[in-house]
């Protein structure tokens, strides 16, 4: 019985901590990483909010935050 009540509340706590919402700045940078890990010289990034996402054609969603309220674009520029 204390193992079952112990694998609960081991999967609540796992669940609550997947669940939080992330950081706009703090997913940026983990972003921003992955780029300049592929070497890609000329980018930008933005965070702008899910209603403005919807206006953006030429750029490409690479991230949501702060709840869904939030984007995560992502552009490459021309050199």
């Amino acid at each position: 019985m204390k193992r079952f009540a112990l694998a609960i509340i081991c999967a609540v706590l796992a669940t609550s901590a997947v669940a939080a919402p992330k950081d706009c700045e703090e997913l940026k940078q983990e972003i921003e990483v992955k780029i300049q890990a592929k070497a890609i010289p000329s980018y930008t990034l933005e965070i702008i909010t899910a209603e403005e996402a919807k206006n953006h054609d030429s750029a490409m969603i690479v991230g949501s935050c702060e709840n869904g309220t939030k984007r995560i674009i992502y552009q490459k520029n021309s050199d």
